[in-house]
């Protein structure tokens, strides 16, 4: 029993760690930076997936946590004369500060998790829809707070000169790390907990569930690697912008979940592999292509609305996405339902 339900980390590590050879041992160092960010937004998405696939909730916020993990991480790594430079409002222990990313970006996902307990002390006792727009209240507040504290977060103008330590093979060890915590939470008994108040939260409840502490903790976990999700992004693309964290990085997110399936991890993870590649095709395709004598290519913008009509198609054609909510399992068939493998 515990073995099929842990088989699923086993089968998306070594499945993520296939298309990073792939792409690596190509050569082609277009597809190769794809790779990476590839495996960033699996961190972000398997890591939101701990929080709204458990608990049911839907969270338009993480991408605040997100943006806080990068600016933490930034303060840390970036070299003193460029803080002294760009954000002269840093207190001088932070100033001085340069440290490794590793750490920094632990640090950054600390920061986060601190962040996501005190915010979702509040916001938890809400349920529902209206749980769901005290998240968007959380990211418009953050946006606004680091668009505007321009001697600490630069504001507007972004804080260029991170590190560039992130590749693909960085991005890997980080996207194996979060499919396991959130493999492990999943099935421990906090994460059987909040799933069973998603199913039906009166009955959980009424049964001696602590909905709250449980939501509370799962939402911890989850900010802590969407923490990290930010730092591993400035530090892949070396600049910092509020505006990178801000809606379209919730749509996409939660597009890929949705996509994927957000009853299941292995959905999380086959959502962002799909729509990653649709949109990195979708940008070729914009560049334009080279088709004999012919220069095809597609209007700008035009992956947003592919991308949109998609999400519509899906949630038509298959309510519970891609995987309808089901994991990768070493079993009789590819696919096989957690419930099934709990009674197996």
């Amino acid at each position: 029993m515990r073995l099929r339900s842990y088989s699923t980390p086993v089968l998306l590590s070594l499945a993520l760690l296939a298309l990073t050879v792939l792409a690596v041992g190509l050569g082609d160092k277009a597809l190769g930076r794809a790779m990476a960010e590839l495996l960033i937004r699996v961190t972000l998405v398997v890591g939101l997936w701990i929080f709204v696939g458990n608990s049911g909730v839907i969270s338009f916020g993480h991408a605040g946590y997100m943006c806080i993990g990068a600016y933490m991480s930034a303060w840390l790594t970036l070299k003193p004369t460029m803080k002294a430079l760009l954000l002269p409002g840093l207190p001088d222990w932070l100033a001085q500060a340069q440290w490794p990313v590793f750490p920094a970006a632990i640090a950054g996902g600390l920061l986060a998790a601190v962040v996501g307990l005190i915010s979702g002390a509040a916001i938890l006792r809400l349920s529902g829809i209206a749980a769901s727009i005290a998240t968007f209240a959380f990211l418009a507040i953050v946006n606004t707070v680091y668009s505007n504290w321009e001697d600490v977060t630069g504001a507007t103008s972004s804080v260029v000169g991170l590190p560039r330590y992130v590749d693909a093979w960085v991005a890997l060890a980080w996207a194996v790390a979060a499919i396991a915590v959130a493999s492990l939470y999943a099935n421990s008994g906090s994460g059987l907990a909040l799933r069973a108040t998603r199913e039906d939260e009166v009955a959980a409840q009424s049964s001696g569930v602590n909905m709250y502490r449980h939501r509370l903790l799962s939402l911890v976990i989850s900010t802590f690697f969407t923490g990290v999700a930010g730092a591993l992004l400035g530090h892949y693309i070396g600049v910092l912008n509020p505006d990178s964290f801000y809606l379209g990085l919730t749509f996409i997110a939660l597009a890929m979940l949705v996509v994927g399936g957000i009853g299941s991890l292995t959905g999380a993870v086959v959502g962002v592999v799909v729509l990653s590649a649709a949109i990195e095709a979708l940008v070729r395709m914009e560049q334009g292509i080279e088709v004999g004598q012919t220069h095809l290519s597609i209007p700008n913008g035009a992956q947003e609305i592919v991308i949109g009509v998609a999400m519509i198609v899906i949630l038509i054609l298959r309510p519970s996405g891609l995987t309808k909510g089901r994991e990768w399992a070493l079993s009789g068939r590819l696919f096989q339902k957690r419930g099934q493998a709990k009674r197996a």
